[in-house]
């Protein structure tokens, strides 16, 4: 969280367009006092020279990301102020010193779960790359989903998988084709990048017929709800469950969050793309419901259709039935072997803590 001295100086930037030495000096002397120095590499040496540079970004990209986030739905300006300097503005530049230490693409992996702000971190971060000079993109998992009639097949043989998103209904061929592509290719090269649609066949979702096509790709972010994560030991699912995680896994849908395991295997080679790992990780996982029973009651009132609670909690549980947070995120983000990154997550989505595993 940013200290209320903080955001009056940002107000003040984003109104005068212009910052002062000792804006500089007490915001420096803020990031030490929290993580967040430690989790984006701000020493007494390059401190200055650090702040500066978020600071011209700032400057440059604020109005833009204002009028951005209030689209998808921010309510609170300060909220945006507090997000664009605490977390997209250093990360972005964080990305840009990592993508010079590299001969091609950087792949960044962002691990989150639903309403974590995962997508709309990729897509600020993609605008302020751009002021920086470089041409980034963002992927989700999601557009790697098998197509609408490859589920219906997956579907006949496992009625188990009855919606995408588990392991098993992906295309792990295409992502890893893409991403070897992005990697490869000369600095003209058209890239095909799959897109997915969730709307397409009553919201059961389809790929879109023709690809987007990009080139001289600087830096990915590679977005998704289980992107990252390994398997647990076999034997986890022989053993008593705490009662929230059995509540979720009961007998019926042991040999699914098995089977699951299992498919995750699959997906390790798509993970050694990654050269970087970022965990969006609330404070409580089962905000998720919350989150989304919220979203789904505001697109009820607008005049669509949606899920009843039952349905969506239900939905929810589906995901966490393949790979339950508590097995499986929980002590990810305490190995900084796997994780570069752990940024926690409030009730109200924004970002409490931040700092390295």
């Amino acid at each position: 969280m940013l200290e209320q001295q903080s955001l009056i100086i940002l107000q003040r930037w984003r109104n005068e367009q212009r910052f002062t030495s000792e804006d500089i000096r007490q915001l420096l002397r803020l990031e030490f006092t929290s993580k967040r120095a430690e989790a984006f590499n701000i020493t007494i040496f390059n401190g200055e020279r650090e702040i500066r540079q978020r600071a011209k970004l700032f400057s440059y990209s604020c109005e833009q990301v204002i009028s951005i986030c209030q689209e998808l739905g921010f309510q609170s300006e300060d909220e945006i102020l507090e997000t664009l300097w605490i977390l997209w503005i250093p990360l972005a530049c964080q990305l840009a010193q990592n993508k010079n230490n590299l001969q091609r693409p950087f792949i960044q992996g962002i691990l989150g779960g639903q309403g974590t702000g995962k997508t709309t971190l990729s897509q600020i971060v993609c605008l302020l790359l751009s002021y920086l000079g470089y041409q980034a993109i963002g992927i989700s998992i999601d557009d790697f989903y098998k197509t609408y009639a490859e589920r219906q097949k997956l579907k006949a043989k496992d009625p188990r998988l009855v919606r995408r998103g588990p392991p098993g209904t992906h295309d792990i061929n295409l992502a890893l084709k893409t991403f070897n592509h992005i990697k490869e290719a000369s600095p003209k090269e058209l890239i095909p990048i799959p897109r997915f649609n969730k709307s397409y066949h009553h919201g059961e979702g389809d790929r879109i017929a023709s690809p987007e096509f990009v080139y001289n790709v600087d830096i990915v972010l590679f977005e998704g709800w289980f992107v990252g994560v390994t398997p647990v030991e076999k034997e986890i699912f022989n053993q008593s469950l705490s009662p929230e995680i059995a509540e979720v896994i009961t007998l019926k849908h042991i040999q699914f969050a098995r089977d699951s395991r299992r498919r995750l295997k699959d997906y390790l080679p798509l993970w050694k793309n990654l050269d970087s790992l970022i965990v969006l990780s609330p404070q409580d996982y089962r905000w998720s419901i919350t989150w989304r029973t919220e979203a789904e009651h505001k697109m009820i009132a607008s005049g669509k259709t949606g899920m009843s609670d039952h349905d969506l909690k239900e939905f929810v549980y589906y995901f966490w039935r393949s790979l339950h947070p508590e097995l499986y995120i929980k002590p990810l983000i305490r190995d900084p072997k796997f994780v570069d990154l752990v940024i926690e997550i409030d009730q109200n989505h924004r970002p409490f803590s931040i700092q390295k595993p």
